[in-house]
């Protein structure tokens, strides 16, 4: 694991209130996250699967003690485990985990290759699920803990699971997750879904109608939420809506 050039104590040292750790956070949504997070003066890891994407994300946010790049693999159940020692290791537990890294398959249910879904379910869904494992129990034992999935309108069962197949499978089974570790989680810790919308990410494209700042804005409300009120419901722009 890599901190960007800082010492092994540096959240620890930046003494803010509390620490975010946002998977896929060198670009797009998770990005624009992670800066919404040190504006709110979280201390923030960066979770990249590419570490030099990761520190130049780092970089561009200004550096300093709040932000470290993580070097994460969350389809890697040893990644994971060594980013939740590393952040332990490092000043403490985090309290805020942000799952968004994600994958927009565009293939047709029948038209894609063997392992099409199995790749959509590993990144967008069993990615958080480790995640989750990993971080909600320590969230129970202190008490306190925010868990927020990145999910998609698309993956709304009452919706009919709209858009790309694969996507929208991947997204409901990431909403399925949420559901169930909700269910789990301890009194004053909060699992919650959302839906950004049709974002300009590499992903989204350049057409797309919203930016990632405001794509990231129901993100942040639910992290900095008092109450667990969101425990096991879904938003979209700060308002429940169905799945």
């Amino acid at each position: 694991m890599t901190g960007a050039g800082h010492s092994k104590n540096d959240v620890k040292a930046a003494h803010c209130p509390r620490t975010a750790l946002v998977t896929g956070g060198n670009r797009g949504i998770g990005y624009a996250i992670c800066k919404g997070l040190l504006a709110d003066g979280y201390a923030v890891y960066l979770g990249a699967r590419d570490a030099d994407a990761g520190r130049r994300a780092v970089v561009s946010l200004g550096g300093g003690d709040h932000v470290v790049c993580l070097h994460l693999d969350i389809t890697d159940a040893l990644s994971v485990e060594e980013a939740l020692a590393q952040t332990e290791d490092n000043g403490g537990p985090v309290d805020v985990l942000i799952n968004n890294v994600g994958v927009y398959s565009q293939e047709s249910l029948l038209g894609a290759g063997h392992n099409a879904l199995s790749e959509a379910l590993e990144i967008n869904a069993l990615g958080a699920y480790h995640m989750t494992r990993a971080f909600l129990p320590g969230m129970n034992a202190r008490g306190y803990g925010r868990i927020v999935n990145i999910s998609s309108g698309y993956g709304a069962v009452c919706s009919g699971l709209s858009g790309p197949p694969l996507y929208a499978i991947s997204k409901a089974t990431l909403n399925a997750l949420t559901q169930a570790a909700a269910r789990e989680a301890a009194k004053g810790v909060a699992v919650a879904a959302m839906c950004p919308g049709w974002v300009r990410t590499r992903m989204g494209g350049n057409g797309a109608s919203r930016s990632p700042e405001e794509a990231a804005d129901t993100a942040l409300w639910l992290a900095a939420l008092d109450d667990t009120s969101a425990n096991g419901r879904f938003f979209r722009d700060r308002e429940e809506i169905p799945w």
